[in-house]
């Protein structure tokens, strides 16, 4: 053994050490921003969609994979602000008061705020400040316009207006792709940033996100409610004979295998208060985290 092979081991043992700290750190994270989406249970999924989208667009829009992930991870984060919104306006069916609205535009700044000082804050703080913000000044929180606006905050808010327009609320229906694809491209250089917009149209015609909307996981579609809708999230753990409550009208459901895969069967009862517990897809997140491992690596 030479005498610089234990300094190279320790070199090596701190390395790692460090890349488990990070990712920790991340995985507390999406931890908490899963814990946020599960408040509103007509969003379940909409993180993961977000990602997903935005993980695509970036690499077609010429990121590299590594950036691309650090993108997707901001997607994921992008709504931790709501955790300041009180429920009865995040989950209030019916179209907001002005009053009400002002309240939801304040958590691109909540989020903001949260994540000051921490670690992996300089990855992901653009896009979780400036989502909202459009090219012609009209969005939130700042009015920033056109270049004004970070280019991974047009990225997301593109992929995060798409997913709000294509997911059931309780007040209307998804929007079919086509149209919502429509709405974008009618606005792109005002609400959507031109190039990534027309982007993403592109890639929406040409069935990109076919397998994204409408699923929570990769191969995993939301599963509708008799009485509310697409609300039932699978877990990647879940198994037959399993229980969940729905989170709109806390109805239970069995998990049953059928040929279709796993699918929720009503019960005619009301679930107790342990299956109406928000949930946590932890193989999901690990799964995440080691995917996005390198975007956090070293910086």
């Amino acid at each position: 053994m030479t005498s610089t092979e234990p300094q190279l081991n320790e070199v090596l043992s701190l390395r790692q050490e460090l890349a488990g700290q990070r990712q920790a750190l991340l995985a507390s994270l999406l931890v908490s921003a899963w814990m946020v989406e599960a408040r509103d249970p007509y969003t379940g999924g909409h993180l993961w969609r977000v990602a997903r989208m935005a993980h695509a667009l970036a690499l077609e829009s010429g990121s590299t994979p590594r950036e691309a992930s650090r993108i997707a991870m901001a997607g994921f984060l992008h709504d931790l602000g709501k955790v300041g919104i009180p429920d009865a306006i995040l989950r209030k069916p019916g179209r907001l008061t002005d009053e009400e609205f002002a309240t939801i535009k304040t958590h691109p700044r909540v989020g903001a705020r949260m994540l000051s000082g921490h670690p992996l804050a300089e990855l992901v703080i653009g896009v979780i400040h400036h989502h909202h913000e459009m090219p012609n000044g009209h969005g939130y929180p700042m009015g920033m316009e056109g270049a004004e606006i970070p280019h991974d905050a047009r990225l997301v808010g593109i992929c995060d207006a798409f997913d709000a327009m294509t997911s059931t609320r309780p007040y209307r229906a998804g929007m079919p792709i086509a149209k919502a694809l429509d709405i974008i491209e009618s606005e792109l250089g005002k609400q959507f940033d031109q190039v990534l917009g027309a982007k993403f149209v592109r890639m929406g015609r040409d069935g990109a996100f076919d397998a994204i909307v409408g699923h929570s996981d990769d191969g995993i579609p939301l599963q509708h409610c008799p009485a509310c809708g697409p609300t039932l999230v699978r877990t990647r753990d879940a198994r037959a004979g399993d229980h969940l409550g729905c989170p709109a009208c806390t109805a239970r459901f069995t998990w049953t295998s059928t040929e279709q895969g796993l699918q929720a069967v009503p019960t005619g009862e009301h679930a107790p208060a342990q299956e109406l517990e928000p949930g946590l897809d932890r193989a999901q997140i690990e799964a995440l985290v080691l995917d996005w491992a390198d975007a956090i690596a070293g910086n």
